[in-house]
């Protein structure tokens, strides 16, 4: 961890506390980033998906394991245990995509039970123990890279190009994802889903299909994120290492308006107030920890409480049947 505090530890310009507060808000909040993106996938369809924090747990016990014990180079066990860790969040989505979308289980109550059961205190924690995860570090990790040699320029340097591999693909999804939401036909079908179900079965859109495939692809994205903990950040296994960032990415998708590129500003803030307290630490600036630490979740709560109603969650733009099981009728 504190090998990322951070590249932009240069001499100069790049040792300025307002550089180094940027650079760690984009690593840490590259996670955020990529659940939250997941998240917007589903809620798009229409499927509310309370279980991220769940899905990023298990993801990162995925990647973890298959560090600790897959053979090889190590840019193929990492690419392997980003593998895992996908596959295994998106097998958890498609749990919870079954029992929305086919026995139309309340979308709450799913997400939650998919969260308590894989959580810090269930599935995730005793796997860990049974295949003594903690045994070791993480052998095989995801490090930095200095694009073209250019991070020890002013500012953009650190910024821009001494990111890690997983930062980088962020952007390339967010970039994809908006022309997939904006300018594709399937993109307008999802949008249409998410608003009118009703309406897209009546055009020849399978409203059932669209929710399963963008769930599961949703769970496979929290997954990559809770991934970049063991790979990234915390290379001893520790339960609850996602430390209830999946609960941040919720409030991300309501934050960015239900659009990647707002989502991926958001996902920057709250990843900065998540290291604000370990910066300041590093450079010797004496702060409450308590206090810096439950800012991004302060903030959270707020963003959560004041979309709770219906009428500003439509003034935000969330999706007209978010939440809404659909039944087909008889033709």
């Amino acid at each position: 961890m504190s090998g990322l505090l951070l590249a932009a530890s240069q001499s100069g310009v790049n040792d300025n506390l307002f550089v180094i507060i940027a650079v760690s808000g984009v690593f840490y909040g590259t996670p955020l980033a990529f659940a939250a993106l997941g998240e917007m996938l589903a809620e798009r369809s229409g499927v509310l998906n309370l279980g991220v924090e769940g899905m990023m747990l298990m993801g990162a016990l995925a990647a973890a394991w298959t560090s600790l014990n897959a053979g090889g180079p190590g840019w193929l066990v990492v690419l392997l245990a980003l593998l895992a860790a996908a596959v295994t969040g998106g097998l958890v989505a498609l749990l919870h995509a079954v029992l929305v979308v086919t026995f139309k289980v309340e979308q709450i109550i799913s997400g939650l039970a998919i969260t308590i059961l894989a959580g810090a205190a269930g599935l995730s924690s005793y796997l860990a123990s049974e295949w003594d995860l903690s045994r070791a570090p993480v052998p095989h990790r995801i490090e930095l890279f200095d694009v073209a040699g250019l991070a020890d320029l002013p500012v953009v340097g650190p910024l821009l190009f001494n990111q890690n591999l997983l930062t980088y693909l962020s952007w390339v999804l967010v970039a994809g994802l908006w022309w997939y939401l904006f300018r594709s036909r399937r993109g307008l079908h999802l949008r249409a889903v998410g608003e009118s179900p009703a309406t897209a079965d009546a055009m020849g859109v399978s409203v059932y299909s669209y929710r399963y495939t963008h769930t599961v692809a949703g769970g496979m994205l929290a997954g990559i994120g809770g991934a970049f903990f063991p790979l990234c950040i915390i290379p001893l296994w520790s339960d609850g290492v996602t430390g209830g960032r999946g609960w941040i990415a919720l409030a991300l998708v309501i934050f960015g308006f239900w659009r990647p590129e707002l989502i991926l500003l958001g996902a920057y803030l709250f990843g900065a107030f998540s290291s604000l307290g370990l910066t300041l630490q590093a450079r010797g600036i004496e702060v409450s920890t308590q206090l810096l630490d439950s800012l991004p979740y302060l903030m959270t709560i707020v963003v959560l409480v004041a979309v709770s109603s219906g009428r500003a969650r439509r003034r935000v733009g969330a999706p007209a049947a978010l939440g809404t099981p659909y039944e087909r009728e008889a033709r």
